[in-house]
Parts: structure tokens; C-alpha cells; sequence
């Protein structure tokens, strides 16, 4: 079991060192810089709660979900980022890129990520034609918090299964 686990942690080094280190470019640098901020805090309390109070009915209750679906989804986040204290690969690999101020807390998992799908699958099951936006949003999301350096692809797995689980459970046991 040990073995595995060591070529997990080594197969995912290796594609955070390949996302962080070979696809850099001016391009990805400006959108990827900004589009992670969707995930950001900011963004996600703001988008889900103006949905839920200025949308239409069907808009309304989805934003509601997605509002709840956020504030629940960090919670286990919260618990895994204090029973897990991994450092971040900034901070752990030398050679990281990175950009401004970078975060110096745990990385394990991704509460952008989380919060990204947490709001987004919400959304996407109240308005399944909205799924080729908000799906690939998040996706985006997860991987800009490898490419700026902030977290190991198995962070951002984390937070993807978090927010989608505790969104899909949101919905379903919606009253």
C-alpha cells in the first residue's frame, strides 16, 4: 500500500511540476491569473447570492442551492486542510512558478476548486444548457490553481469531489 501511495505522490509532483513549469506563456499567464478568482471567495458568495435573490424563480432556487451547497462544501474542507497540513508546492519545490502574494497556508484541498464546483453543479442541474459554460469555468478553476503554483493536482481533485458531492447531495435533499 505504501508503494502505491509513493507513485501517486510522484505522479502527481510530476504533473504539477509539467502544468506549473512547461505550459507557461503570456497568454495562459493573464487568463489564468484572473479566471482562478472565480473560485476566489469574493466571487462565489457574490455570483450565488445575487442569483439566488435577483433570478427568476427557477434562477432564485438554484442560487440558493449553490449558496448553501458553498457555505457546507467548506467545511470538510476546512477539517482536511487542519488534519492534512500539506505544504504548498511553492513553498515545497523549489523552482515553482508562482505570481503575487502567494498563499502560505495547507494546500490539501483546493477551496477554490471546491467552491468553483460547489456553485457550478447547482447551477448546472437547474439549468442543464448552462453545462458548456460552467463546467468548463470550473475545470479552468482547478487547473489555474496548479499553473500559478498554489496546489498539487490531487488538491484540486479534492475539491472537485468535495463541491460536486456536497452540491449533488444539496440538490437532492432540497426541500
Amino acid at each position: 500500500m505504501r508503494r502505491l501511495f509513493m507513485r501517486c505522490a510522484l505522479f502527481d509532483k510530476r504533473l504539477f511540476q509539467y502544468i506549473n513549469g512547461r505550459l507557461h506563456n503570456r497568454f495562459l499567464d493573464f487568463w489564468l491569473y484572473y479566471l482562478t478568482h472565480l473560485g476566489g471567495a469574493t466571487f462565489a458568495i457574490s455570483s450565488s447570492v445575487l442569483i439566488w435573490f435577483l433570478g427568476s424563480p427557477s434562477w432564485s432556487k438554484s442560487g440558493a442551492q449553490a449558496a448553501v451547497s458553498l457555505a457546507i462544501s467548506h467545511i470538510p474542507v476546512a477539517a482536511a486542510k487542519k488534519l492534512y497540513p500539506r505544504l504548498r508546492p511553492h513553498l515545497a519545490l523549489p523552482g515553482t512558478r508562482t505570481f503575487r502574494n502567494p498563499l502560505k497556508d495547507h494546500s490539501f484541498p483546493s477551496g477554490h476548486t471546491t467552491a468553483a464546483f460547489s456553485v457550478a453543479v447547482p447551477l448546472i442541474l437547474g439549468h442543464a444548457e448552462w453545462v458548456y459554460l460552467l463546467l468548463p469555468l470550473s475545470l479552468l478553476v482547478g487547473l489555474s490553481r496548479i499553473y500559478i503554483g498554489l496546489h498539487y493536482p490531487s488538491d484540486v481533485l479534492a475539491g472537485a469531489v468535495i463541491g460536486s458531492s456536497v452540491a449533488f447531495a444539496t440538490v437532492a435533499l432540497w426541500p
